[in-house]
């Protein structure tokens, strides 16, 4: 028990921390900019998984995590595309056509898996990619900046998501598409433009996100249902931190720290059934999120309403 808050464990699970969040963060991002343009995208763990399959085994089959990470990138733009079409194209009702696309994603996957490869097998993934100087920092350097380059690229993320959405005409576009639909319309914006780009940037980030379990991971290894439901915590995440890049990162941050630290229980054997260990980040997300309903600042006001053009 002692063992457990010695420095180097401590710091061993902030940085598993940070490099945790990285799928969170990716998902969360990008379905924060489908919310604030007025369109939910709950299909976004569908997505994932076949964004980790397919950037796995390009990776497999041509030994380039690059080609990997290219074809998850092209998979979340045609799945964004699909999705596009259906929630403002077609209107649909969108809650049911993201439970379609899930359900689409985890089936498709797990088909490929089985008539592909058939059985679990390991690459080489992404290595850390240490930041000269800043990664010799006592503490700060191995939590921050000895990290691989996707967890660098999601939180760079963050901020550029506040620039895109507060400081440029894109940005404005994107929130009044979110609040007033017809307004935006008669002042010119395209909403079915807007919506489009945003969910096809959504679904890229989820790919992506897809990707880093498996390629972004120094042993890359791909399993049915590798997502394990973070596309939907993702989603909650994005109550979480109430539209905002920074409150979505907190949450992105507080779940994956848990998460850290769960797995570190199980490590040291201190005699807590590992499966209290395993439900306390998603018990204590659940009490946050209950907490934060009460306090919360209400999404877009078009949040999942289809728009209809006035004659």
């Amino acid at each position: 028990m002692g063992n457990f808050f010695q420095t180097r464990v401590i710091v061993s699970i902030f940085s598993a921390g940070i490099r945790l969040a990285t799928p969170y963060l990716l998902a969360s991002i990008g379905e924060m900019l489908d919310q604030r343009s007025g369109v939910y995208n709950l299909g976004i763990e569908g997505i994932m998984l076949i964004g980790a399959f397919l950037s796995f085994y390009t990776s497999l089959k041509t030994g380039s995590l690059m080609l990997g990470i290219l074809m998850a990138i092209i998979v979340g733009l045609l799945m964004g595309l699909l999705s596009a079409f259906i929630n403002v194209t077609m209107k649909a009702e969108q809650g049911i056509s993201g439970i379609g696309i899930y359900m689409f994603g985890f089936g498709l996957s797990g088909l490929l898996f089985r008539l592909t490869m058939g059985a679990i097998v390991t690459i080489d993934g992404f290595k850390s990619t240490p930041i000269p100087i800043l990664s010799k920092m006592p503490y700060i350097g191995e939590i921050f900046f000895n990290q691989n380059w996707m967890v660098y690229l999601a939180f760079l993320l963050v901020p550029i998501s506040y620039i895109v959405l507060f400081k440029t005409t894109f940005g404005l576009k994107i929130r009044s598409v979110g609040e007033n639909p017809s307004a935006a319309d008669s002042l010119g914006v395209s909403v079915e433009f807007v919506r489009y780009v945003c969910i096809i940037i959504g679904s890229v980030l989820a790919a992506l996100a897809g990707a880093f379990l498996t390629i972004g991971q120094q042993k890359a290894i791909f399993v049915e249902n590798i997502s394990a439901g973070r596309g939907f915590i993702a989603i909650a995440l994005v109550y979480f931190g109430r539209w905002q890049p920074t409150g979505v990162m907190i949450g992105s941050l507080l779940f994956s720290i848990l998460d850290a630290l769960q797995i570190r229980v199980q490590i040291a054997n201190i005699g807590i059934p590992y499966e209290y260990a395993v439900m306390a980040p998603y018990i204590i997300t659940i009490i946050v999120l209950v907490f934060v309903a009460q306090h919360r600042i209400g999404g877009p006001t078009a949040l999942g309403k289809p728009f209809e053009r006035c004659k």
